[in-house]
């Protein structure tokens, strides 16, 4: 794209990325990170756990390849902001139906295309995630920190992007019932359920433990989702009445929700990890796994020492945890997306585990 730059980024730290709008003018004020991922951006755009967030792609072409109708992990896209360096606007897809753009605009997501991203990204990763302010040209540096200043990033981000009532997928007549507390869930968790045998009842972040017992479900799922975990008190509080009552699986927030139910605590990263290509060891059976991620927090691994969890699974970029198991509540959780499947579904073993667990705790149950 030519021409002069009509949007402009502004940093909290005063430094300023140049370049053209695509999608939503609207100007706007989010957290900034990056998602190494070189495929994918659809999913990365409709996934909930981006709300409030402007999100810096490190692949250089986004758009190519448009947007399809069945590649969409919610109904409506609640990021805040796209940022790349060459935006294509004439996408070659049979299964394309609309432009990246035309799906942005639709949403009121803003987009800046023609940026540096290779610097943008080593800002990130050097000075950590931050305030941005996605603006017009004009905008002055010192009025676009005095906004930056002025503003504070929202914490109620699970109770916008959860479900607001009660739904059923899967067939009626699964052998397993399973209750996903919607905390931001992206659709191919529950689809992945439901390919499993699973009748899927999903219900709101702060539905209370009572409302999930009555359901009388076989196991309890706790979703993705955006921000930080200590922002859903309620969710912790229903986890931590369910724990050692049914079996429990925790996928990337519902990690952390679980790790605070049990007493543990969690941290920021400086600037998270985001990206479909994250190496983790399984600890277990000492099997590396190539995994999908978005998340900014991670458990902190002193904090566990007073608690009944064991880590099951290490990022190797890091050393964060990526997995916890107690074994005598039939708990366990990780912090990446086995739904995502980056790889030859390295993760996909999880909802197995998952069914094995129903399973035991289903027959046990019968037999008393």
């Amino acid at each position: 794209m030519t021409g002069k730059p009509e949007r402009k980024i502004i940093l909290e730290d005063g430094q300023e990325y140049y370049g053209h709008a695509f999608g939503s003018h609207e100007e706007k004020i989010l957290e900034i990170v990056f998602n190494t991922s070189m495929a994918g951006y659809q999913e990365i755009l409709s996934d909930p756990s981006y709300t409030d967030q402007a999100v810096v792609m490190t692949y250089p072409m986004i758009g190519n390849y448009g947007m399809a109708e069945d590649d969409y992990e919610t109904d409506v896209p609640t990021i805040g902001a796209l940022v790349v360096r060459e935006y294509n606007d004439v996408p070659s897809n049979f299964r394309a139906v609309k432009t990246l753009a035309e799906v942005m605009k639709q949403y009121g997501i803003s987009g800046i295309s023609g940026v540096d991203t290779r610097k943008l990204n080593r800002s990130i990763r050097d000075f950590g995630s931050r305030k941005a302010l996605l603006t017009g040209i004009d905008t002055s540096t010192e009025a676009g920190l005095e906004k930056l200043r002025q503003y504070t990033l929202p914490r109620d981000a699970v109770s916008r992007v959860s479900c607001g009532k009660m739904r059923e997928e899967g067939s009626s007549d699964a052998r397993f019932h399973v209750a996903a507390i919607d905390c931001g869930m992206k659709k191919n968790i529950v689809r992945s359920l439901a390919d499993k045998g699973c009748r899927v009842t999903v219900v709101p972040w702060n539905t209370s433990a009572e409302a999930v017992s009555a359901l009388h479900p076989d196991g309890i799922l706790i979703s993705n989702g955006p921000g930080d975990p200590t922002d859903v008190p309620e969710t912790i509080g229903t986890v931590r009445s369910l724990l050692g009552r049914y079996p429990v699986f925790g996928i990337c927030l519902g990690h952390q929700i679980i790790s605070l139910a049990y007493g543990a605590s969690v941290y920021k990263l400086k600037f998270g990890h985001r990206g479909g290509n994250h190496p983790v060891k399984n600890l277990e059976n000492g099997k590396i796994e190539i995994t999908s991620q978005n998340h900014s927090y991670a458990v902190d691994e002193d904090s566990l020492i007073h608690t009944p969890l064991t880590v099951t699974h290490r990022n190797l970029l890091d050393g964060t945890i990526e997995g916890l198991r107690c074994e005598k509540d039939r708990v366990f959780s990780v912090q990446y997306h086995p739904e995502s499947a980056p790889g030859p579904r390295d993760s996909a073993y999880l909802f197995d585990i998952f069914l094995q667990l129903m399973e035991e705790s289903k027959n046990h149950a019968e037999k008393n």
